[in-house]
């Protein structure tokens, strides 16, 4: 079965970087193919890793909710609901040489994510066997944590910045995989965007409150802010990039 590594963190930390990175690491480093999962509604790991995505998960329950209303939306004639999704799925993998990329995507309107959701948890269980890796990007906060959409993953990165409250969102979400008996077999924090790749005391200080495992500390990079002002993919830093140097003895540690 696939390792399942999931990211999360409050939004705005640089999570889906450092995701597509440890993908890219990943996937340089013998671990391929890696299923890469995009489940954030507001998806933009593909940018990150600098491939079009297919059609989203969101989309196809567009396709699914709305057939027989909007004509837009079509189910072919003598195909159930089911059969049908079944057969889309596949549209909603978008293969690269060394990794598969899923996207979890939106809806176009109201509505709950359960459908979407449930669609990840099972298609995560059923490809599960063909990947030595899946790395899940979740969504800002702990929505899929409290939903359980990831029971089975092995490694838990939480992804924070310097500040307090990045450390708390990352504390609290630590706390709900506590409370939801999760058992991962590693949750370590990345301190993400740190000037000079140091924390100052009070960033320390809150770490060690909320009894957080730190795993590493990545510096903060112009060249990542000028890769993403410039559309270019983040993949694409040089490896001699810092952020990228620091990772890699982050994930080093981590043994995977």
């Amino acid at each position: 079965m696939g390792h399942i590594i999931a990211v999360s963190g409050k939004g705005g930390v640089g999570k889906t970087t450092l995701c597509g990175l440890l993908i890219q690491y990943l996937c340089e480093n013998g671990k391929k193919p890696v299923l890469a999962v995009d489940a954030d509604a507001n998806a933009n790991l593909n940018e990150v890793l600098g491939v079009e995505a297919g059609v989203t998960l969101g989309e196809l329950r567009e396709e699914i909710e709305r057939a027989g209303i909007d004509p837009k939306y079509k189910i072919p004639a003598g195909i159930t609901k089911a059969a049908y999704l079944e057969s889309r799925l596949a549209d909603a993998l978008t293969e690269e040489d060394d990794y598969d990329l899923m996207v979890m995507g939106r809806s176009q309107g109201q509505g709950c994510y359960c459908f979407v959701n449930g669609i990840v948890q099972t298609q995560v269980q059923k490809l599960q066997g063909h990947y030595p890796y899946i790395v899940v990007d979740n969504e800002a906060g702990m929505e899929h944590i409290s939903r359980g959409i990831l029971p089975n993953m092995e490694i838990a990165i939480l992804v924070s910045d310097c500040s307090r409250r990045g450390v708390q969102a990352a504390g609290r979400i630590a706390g709900l995989m506590k409370e939801l008996n999760f058992h991962p077999k590693k949750v370590g924090l990345i301190v993400n965007r740190a000037p000079e790749g140091k924390l100052d005391e009070g960033t320390l200080e809150e770490i060690e409150k909320q009894k957080l495992d730190l795993l590493g500390v990545v510096p903060q990079d112009e060249d990542v802010y000028r890769f993403d002002c410039e559309g270019r993919p983040t993949v694409q830093l040089p490896k001699s990039s810092p952020v990228r140097e620091a990772l890699k003895g982050i994930i080093e540690k981590l043994d995977i």
